[in-house]
């Protein structure tokens, strides 16, 4: 089957205003199927069986099967905003676990196979970055911002090197699955790498203690 391209300003090919009950009800499918039988399992055949519609309405929709797995991750992602109560440790770590719960919204599987998918292409690849990879690291970019803006890290840290160090223990255990990231594991990492670029670090270990409210609550990385 020719696959059309998915026409701009939300109207189909044909001038027509695109149905969003319809729209829904597909996004819904594909990520009521992607839970039950993960992304290399899934087809347009599927979806349309239980969004209850049809092939060439979906390929008119998505044009690919990629970009419709994609827009239906996004929506599930939804919007992320970054943590700002000007404590660093609280707010890192909060952010951080935004980061992993934004991702355990997500199939186990769909990620790494969709973005394999996507690498593919150049211009779907540039929106799977943009859609669900961009959104929790800024939200932690930004933390890390307000951090060096306070003066609260070192001047010579290196932000982008921090942000990835810290995301990248999202991204190991998400893809690997190898082990958990609760909590504890997410308070214990942000507290390690503030003991090697905070300014005073027992100073926001203070402030992470009156912002809790409880000061046992991190009485374990002091």
């Amino acid at each position: 089957m020719r696959q059309a391209k998915q026409a701009p300003g939300g109207r189909a090919p044909g001038g027509r205003p695109r149905d969003a009950a319809i729209d829904r009800a597909i996004l819904d499918a594909v990520l009521e199927l992607l839970d039950e039988v993960g992304y290399t399992r899934l087809t347009i055949e599927a979806v349309a069986r239980r969004a209850g519609t049809t092939k060439p309405a979906i390929y008119r929709r998505w044009g690919t099967l990629p970009n419709l797995a994609l827009d239906a991750l996004t929506a599930r992602l939804g919007r992320l905003k970054a943590p700002s109560t000007d404590c660093t440790i609280c707010d890192l770590s909060d952010a951080i676990k935004l980061y992993v719960a934004a991702f355990q919204r997500m199939p186990p599987e769909a990620l790494a196979s969709l973005l394999a998918d996507c690498g593919e292409d150049p211009q779907r690849r540039e929106a799977f970055m943009a859609a669900l990879f961009d959104p929790p690291r800024a939200a932690v970019g930004h933390v890390l911002d307000g951090a060096l803006a306070r003066g609260d890290l070192r001047d010579d840290t290196d932000r982008d090197l921090l942000l990835d160090l810290l995301a990248s223990l999202v991204h190991y255990r998400v893809l690997f699955g190898h082990a958990v990231t609760s909590d504890d594991v997410v308070e214990q990492a942000v507290h390690t790498l503030l003991r090697g670029v905070a300014v005073d670090y027992p100073k926001l270990v203070q402030i992470s203690r009156k912002k809790e409210g409880d000061p046992q609550i991190h009485h374990r990385h002091a």
